[in-house]
């Protein structure tokens, strides 16, 4: 059980862990041992989610999420299998995590008066500087 909040916990059979070969460097021990952990989470079947979250969390995950609703984390950041898994249900604590935060609505506001006519005294400004511009020794 991965637990995210108070509420919300992930139940194992949502979770698969495999194994495979880092491929970072670490000489006869990469060639050997596989500590990778990919860490696979049925996101779109799980129970625990509700649909804003997990309309969400597939936002945030972008090329991590599967076209079968699953979102897939790979971690070979240590020599230690033991540490990536750990790593790896972090990461996915936390992706769960932000996708839980309801985003601010943003409110439409109208520029200030000021700010509109500063923006016109800069565009008329900047038309007579390309206006005064022309080939040399021209004269109208």
């Amino acid at each position: 059980m991965l637990h995210i909040t108070e509420t919300i916990a992930i139940a194992d059979w949502e979770l698969t862990e495999s194994f495979i070969r880092a491929s970072a460097p670490g000489g006869q021990n990469v060639n050997k041992v596989s500590t990778a952990v990919e860490l696979r989470f049925e996101a779109e079947r799980s129970p625990n989610l509700p649909a804003p979250v997990k309309a969400r969390l597939k936002r945030l995950a972008g090329r991590r999420w599967t076209n079968e609703g699953a979102l897939v984390l790979q971690v070979e950041d240590t020599r230690s299998q033991a540490r990536n898994r750990e790593i790896a249900r972090e990461r996915l604590a936390d992706l769960i995590r932000q996708a839980l935060v309801v985003p601010k609505r943003r409110i439409a506001t109208k520029p200030t008066l000021g700010s509109q006519r500063r923006r016109l005294a800069a565009k008329s400004i900047r038309s007579d500087v390309k206006a005064g511009r022309g080939k040399v020794g021209e004269e109208d």
